[in-house]
C-alpha cells in the first residue's frame, strides 16, 4: 500500500512503455498506397435448370415426299372432267322434234291386195329413222292430183294386229270421196319393225316421216305417190292415233297439214296420259314416262304446245265411251276454242270407244265434209 502511493507515476509509465511495444507499428507509406487491382477470372454460375416445356398432345403429321417417276415411265395424263349424265328426254321435246329432219328414202308398192270399181290397196312399206314400215295405200283409179288422208289406228295388241286392221272401213269411205290414202302400221306392229316408243313419239316420227316422203317422191313423175296432191294432206287418228295426230300437229305447222280429224283422241297431257295407261297394263307400261319431271313433261305434252297448231281441227267423241275419258276431247276443245284456232266439236250417245251403227255413218259423213270443206 506504500508502494502504491508513493511511485504511482512510475507505474503509470511502465504501462505506456508495454503499450507501446505492443501496440501497431506505424504503417509503411508504401503500404498505404492503393493495392493495384488484378481481375481474377471467375467460373460461370451455374445456370439454373430451364422450365421444361409442356409436352403438345397433337402428334404432327410426317412430312409427304412425293416420288418422282422413273424417268422410264410417261406421267399419268390428266383426265378430263367426267361428262354429265346425258337427260333421257332432250330427243322427245316438241322443241327437239321440231329441230330435226324428217323424210329420205321412197314409199315401195310390195303387192296389190285388192281392187275395185273405185279403187285400188296395195301392201306398201317406207322408212323411218332406220326401221320399215308397212301399211295400206288406197288409190282411185281414175283422176290425178288427189287430196292425202292418212288414216292412224288406234291401240290393238300386237299380237293380234293385221294390216287391214279395223279402219279399213274408214280408209274405204275417204278413198270413195276421192282421196289418195295412206294406213300405216306403225313400228313395233307387224310386219313393221320393232323401235323405241317411249310417249308414242316414236309412232309421230313415222307419221311426219310419212309426211315428208309424200312430199318428196309426188314429185316424181314415174313414183308411186305421182298422183297425189303434196300441198293438201289431211290427217285422221282414232284413240291412240288421234294423240299422235295431236302431237304431228305441234311439231309441224305448215299450211299443206290442211286439216285433222280426233276420233276418241288420247290426252295432250302425257300424265294424263300415262296413269290411265298404267291402269290398262297392270303397271308394266309408264314408269320411265311418268318418272319425269312436271317441268319436262310440260316440254314433251303436245297440249302445251296448242298455240304453235294453225290446222283446222274436228273433234269426236261418245259420252258412252268407257275406254278414253270424254273430258279429255271436251278441255281440248276448250283450249282450242280460247286460242281462237279453228275448232268444231261434236258429242255422240250410246256409242262406244269405236262408234257403231248410225253413230258411225254420221260420224264419217261429218269427216268427209270436214275435209272436202278444208
Amino acid at each position: 500500500m506504500v508502494i502504491w502511493r508513493k511511485r504511482p507515476y512510475g507505474i503509470l509509465l511502465l504501462v505506456f512503455v508495454w503499450l507501446v511495444a505492443c501496440g501497431p507499428k506505424p504503417a509503411n507509406p508504401a503500404d498505404l498506397q492503393p493495392p493495384t487491382f488484378v481481375p481474377q477470372p471467375q467460373s460461370e454460375p451455374e445456370p439454373s435448370p430451364l422450365p421444361q416445356p409442356t409436352q403438345l398432345t397433337t402428334t404432327l403429321p410426317s412430312p409427304t415426299v412425293t416420288a418422282l417417276p422413273p424417268t422410264n415411265i410417261p406421267p399419268t395424263p390428266t383426265l378430263p372432267p367426267p361428262t354429265p349424265t346425258p337427260d333421257p328426254y332432250a330427243d322427245l321435246t316438241i322443241d327437239a322434234l321440231t329441230a330435226r329432219s324428217y323424210g329420205g328414202g321412197k314409199l315401195d308398192i310390195i303387192d296389190t291386195l285388192e281392187e275395185n270399181a273405185t279403187f285400188t290397196r296395195y301392201l306398201i312399206s317406207y322408212p323411218s329413222d332406220g326401221l320399215t314400215i308397212y301399211g295400206f295405200m288406197n288409190v282411185p283409179n281414175e283422176g290425178n292430183n288427189f287430196p292425202v288422208a292418212l288414216v292412224l289406228h288406234g291401240y290393238v295388241d300386237p299380237a293380234d294386229y293385221d294390216t287391214i286392221a279395223y279402219t279399213r272401213r274408214y280408209a274405204d269411205a275417204l278413198a270413195e270421196a276421192g282421196y289418195f290414202v295412206i294406213h300405216p302400221n306403225f313400228r313395233n306392229y307387224p310386219p313393221s319393225d320393232e323401235g323405241p316408243n317411249p310417249y308414242r313419239i316414236g309412232y309421230a316420227i313415222d307419221v311426219l316421216n310419212l309426211i315428208a316422203i309424200i312430199r318428196e317422191q309426188s314429185q316424181d313423175p314415174l313414183g308411186y305417190l305421182r298422183r297425189a296432191d303434196e300441198d293438201s294432206i289431211h290427217l285422221w287418228g282414232h284413240s291412240m292415233g288421234g294423240g299422235v295426230v295431236l302431237r304431228v300437229l305441234a311439231v309441224n305447222n305448215e299450211a299443206y297439214l290442211q286439216a285433222a280429224v280426233l276420233y276418241g283422241a288420247m290426252s295432250g297431257d302425257e300424265r294424263q296420259n300415262y296413269e290411265q295407261i298404267q291402269i290398262w297394263s297392270g303397271g308394266q307400261t309408264g314408269p320411265f314416262e311418268l318418272a319425269a319431271s312436271d317441268f319436262q313433261l310440260g316440254k314433251i305434252s303436245p297440249i302445251f304446245f296448242l298455240d304453235r297448231i294453225n290446222t283446222s281441227i274436228s273433234i269426236h267423241h261418245s259420252q258412252g265411251d268407257e275406254t278414253v275419258p270424254i273430258a279429255w276431247s271436251q278441255d281440248l276443245c276448250e283450249r282450242l276454242r280460247a286460242l281462237q284456232k279453228p275448232v268444231e266439236c261434236h258429242t255422240y250417245y250410246a256409242t262406244p270407244h269405236t262408234f257403231r251403227g248410225e253413230a258411225d255413218a254420221l260420224f264419217m259423213e261429218r269427216v268427209t265434209r270436214f275435209f272436202n270443206e278444208n
